[in-house]
């Protein structure tokens, strides 16, 4: 495959020479052969000529779901692949959220070999423990071998703070992250959406900050006595930015995630009791929202990721309090985050995070591997479905005005162009 992107603008903060420059950019085979003011496009190759074309290095997300195995009509892993490629995504952290979870070496191998060959690639997380129930660990060093670059029970809490003791201590001898989901189930009892004030007008069952950051307090103390590496994913609110910026201060090896959601909305969307807004952890105040935007512009934050789920219309089209949890996320992360962040902001948001999962960071230079993202900058719209590629459909963003537009991604001698 050989391709010439032409008069394209570099967004690559960290390559201070072509950062903002307009080049050429021949590839071939995958690799990029030739960066220059003009460059001549040798015979069978495909010249790229977009509208304010702009390229980065290739986009990487944390935390995303499909449905395969197990759940196919939600998604599955071929065109989930391709809706994060068109989406600008290069590389994504496979959430284990499918059935059966993926918690032996095996399910990991199939997960890799299913995405094989494609534009993205997929990097599997495995359940923490055995069919994710929280009771006994799962085949954590196995998992590793194969592939996982993570252990997570998806979106439940660990209960039992002597199972994370365990795992934390039982992954440093082969260098595991362990995921900590940010909740404790009792507090929130039946909540289905922040507790405060829209909860209370809407009649809605609340869920307390509180939850949340009597989970991350506990979970750091463990960490402080263990050792090891921790993950909290999606945080939500002020208090958390808070008890993680002062364990960082204290040397902890802790990095914590926000989905974009909780930087774009508030739970005063839910006035509509619109179930597309049913997330967990759930939308919070603005003043929640602010606070996670100053920990994302500050460091506390390390990731934003898109928190990509996607969920069956049965289960969606119910009452809000029955409603499952989840909204699409990679078709509006780069327009949503757009909006919010100034452009070098934007793409280092979404290039950065590789290193916490030991996956090979992509370099913009001669002699490298193709890795990029193309897209425009510029120009609002209002999201709506004809821009959903998911399977499902169920995007708390259809009605958003974002900013900019993806063209696609040219990665793996692969293209989604």
């Amino acid at each position: 495959m050989n391709i010439l992107l032409k008069s394209a603008k570099i967004v690559c903060p960290e390559n201070k020479e072509l950062h903002l420059k307009k080049r050429d950019i021949l590839i071939k085979k995958g690799i990029i052969e030739k960066i220059g003011a003009s460059v001549e496009a040798p015979s069978n190759s495909k010249v790229v000529e977009k509208d304010n074309l702009h390229v980065s290095l290739g986009w990487f997300d944390s935390s995303v779901s499909f449905g395969e195995p197990g759940f196919e009509e939600r998604e599955t892993i071929a065109n989930g692949l391709l809706t994060a490629g068109k989406s600008g995504f290069t590389d994504i952290v496979l959430n284990p959220n499918t059935h059966p979870v993926p918690d032996t070496s095996s399910d990991v191998v199939f997960l890799k070999e299913r995405g094989q060959g494609k534009a993205t690639k997929v990097h599997p997380i495995g359940s923490l423990t055995t069919n994710s129930d929280g009771e006994a660990l799962a085949e954590l060093f196995d998992m590793k071998n194969a592939g996982a670059v993570a252990f997570y029970d998806f979106k439940k809490q660990i209960s039992n703070p002597n199972l994370l003791k365990i795992a934390l201590l039982y992954a440093q001898n082969f260098d595991g992250l362990v995921y900590s989901f940010p909740q404790d189930g009792d507090i929130k009892g039946k909540g289905v959406a922040h507790e405060g004030e829209v909860s209370t007008k809407l009649g809605l069952k609340g869920i307390p900050a509180l939850s949340e950051e009597l989970q991350i307090a506990r979970d750091l103390f463990v960490l402080e006595y263990t050792g090891g590496k921790l993950h909290i994913p999606t945080i939500s609110s002020a208090g958390s930015v808070k008890l993680i910026a002062d364990a960082k201060k204290k040397g902890l090896d802790v990095t914590c995630s926000v989905a974009v959601h909780n930087l774009f909305f508030s739970d005063e969307t839910l006035v509509g009791f619109d179930t597309h807004f049913k997330v967990s952890p759930p939308l919070r105040t603005k003043t929640d929202s602010k606070a996670l935007i100053k920990g994302v512009k500050n460091g506390t934050i390390d990731f934003v990721t898109s928190d990509h789920i996607p969920m069956d219309i049965e289960h969606k089209r119910v009452e809000f309090d029955n409603a499952k949890s989840g909204s699409l996320g990679l078709e509006s992360a780069f327009g949503s985050l757009n909006t919010i962040f100034e452009l070098d902001e934007t793409i280092t948001l979404l290039t950065k995070g590789r290193e916490r999962y030991q996956i090979d960071s992509p370099k913009l230079e001669e002699g490298a591997k193709a890795c990029l993202t193309l897209f425009n900058p510029d120009g609002e719209y209002t999201f709506d479905t004809k821009h959903i590629l998911s399977t499902s459909k169920n995007s708390m963003f259809v009605g958003a005005e974002l900013k900019g537009k993806v063209y696609g991604v040219i990665n793996n001698n692969q293209s989604t162009l």
